[in-house]
């Protein structure tokens, strides 16, 4: 096992029937602690794949360097970096059986004499045959032993002989998975394992992959674009966006405190409602012709900033139906989604003809055009400055960096 460090990791591809030079990850450092789960998201053309591509080898930075452990491995080959990739589309080998696929990275992991791999050869064509017949060689068996325990491990045994045409998609990505742990590399790299899967297979074989990885404590790194994938898999989350990394903390400290705009709109779904607001006073905002209490830390720490203009953001979660009073929203239903277990409601509110998004009892009948009432919980108010980052949480005395309460 071992840490991952990037460290003022570059990379630019050069340019391309006259283009312009495309910088893909800029002066970019990050640390993934020894068996941590770390799910890297952004949108498409952030540099999340690139990441994974430079650390297994297959591309090479423009600046920077890349250590796992102690060791430097920026200039080595792929096969010296001790990593596994598991990619988006599989990349079985078709000639090969489900074992032939598991076992390839195991039987070329070392060089073997002419003669060793005669010995080898000789073993897997006479291993149908009667004990006294067949050609004993001791590293081919142990590569089965490994094969075995590892197809054990993935509920593979019945498949070991099919060829990858004759598997379903998440039995493919069993056998993809199955090829990377078999080396027990010190670092999985995943490039969107789940995307060709359909909805239920991509809900089992992700449990699977988290079990998988607390068991084996092996350092992850995991791309993905899926909302729930990125909330429930990893130990912590690192956000990217034009190949900067925008945050990096736990699931529920992003959803909760967004370091700025980009993370408050991209993390969580729906995504953050946001409202233009006015501080009028410590512990107050105006929204429109509302007055709007605060309450939390946000409270001293807007107290310097009256009369600053703010963009305010509001979880659905903290947007509730309420009775018609002069301190709750008024509103105008616009559509509402029934997703089972909660009705997802959509409505512009009356104070600067905003849209915004709510969670709603699936049991309420509220029709396009109907008039409702929304209270905001006060301690919900996330609050960004012009430049579209989060106000600083305050400080206590001794403390590096605030703490973020639990909200």
């Amino acid at each position: 096992m071992a840490e991952v460090r990037f460290q003022r990791v570059s990379k630019t591809f050069p340019p391309r029937r006259g283009g312009e030079p495309v910088q893909v990850l800029r002066d970019l450092s990050l640390h993934i602690p020894d068996g941590e789960f770390l799910v890297l998201v952004g949108p498409s053309g952030c540099g999340k794949s690139t990441l994974l591509r430079l650390l297994a080898g297959l591309e090479q930075p423009s600046g920077g360097e890349i250590l796992v452990g102690d060791r430097p491995v920026t200039g080595l080959r792929p096969a010296q970096r001790d990593v596994a990739m598991v990619f988006q589309s599989y990349a079985l080998y078709p000639h090969l059986s489900v074992a032939g696929n598991i076992g390839f990275g195991l039987r070329r992991s070392r060089p073997r004499t002419p003669l060793q791999h005669l010995q080898d050869s000789l073993h897997q064509a006479t291993r149908g045959l009667p004990a006294p017949l067949r050609v004993p060689s001791p590293r081919e068996e142990r590569v089965e032993r490994r094969i075995a325990e590892v197809a054990a491990t993935l509920e593979l045994e019945p498949l070991l002989q099919r060829l990858p045409k004759e598997l379903s998609g998440g039995q493919k990505q069993r056998v993809a998975l199955g090829r990377a742990i078999a080396r027990q590399p010190a670092v999985f790299l995943m490039d969107e394992p789940l995307s060709n899967l359909d909805a239920k297979l991509r809900t089992g074989t992700r449990a699977q992959i988290v079990e998988l990885q607390r068991r084996l404590g092996t350092t992850t790194l995991y791309v993905t674009h899926d909302q729930v994938e990125a909330m429930t898999m990893g130990h912590r989350i690192a956000v990217l966006n034009a190949g900067r990394l925008q945050q990096l903390g736990t699931p529920m400290q992003l959803y909760r405190w967004p370091a700025n705009l980009f993370v408050a709109q991209f993390i969580g779904s729906p995504p953050m409602n946001l409202l233009p607001v006015e501080v009028i006073g410590a512990g107050a905002l105006q929204l429109g012709s509302r007055r709007m209490a605060l309450e939390g830390p946000l409270a001293d720490v807007v107290a310097g900033r009256i009369g600053h203009h703010l963009t305010g953001g509001l979880r659905p979660e903290h947007l509730r139906l309420a009775p018609a009073t002069n301190r709750n929203l008024r509103a105008t239903v616009s559509h509402g989604e029934a997703l089972g277990n909660e009705q997802l409601l959509t409505c512009r509110l009356e104070e600067g003809d905003h849209l915004v998004q709510l969670r709603v009892d699936p049991k309420e009948t509220l029709p396009a055009g109907s008039t409702i009432h929304l209270e905001v919980d006060p301690r919900g108010w996330r609050l960004f400055d012009a430049g579209g980052e989060a106000l600083p949480l305050p400080r206590h005395p001794g403390q590096e960096k605030p703490m973020l309460p639990d909200l």
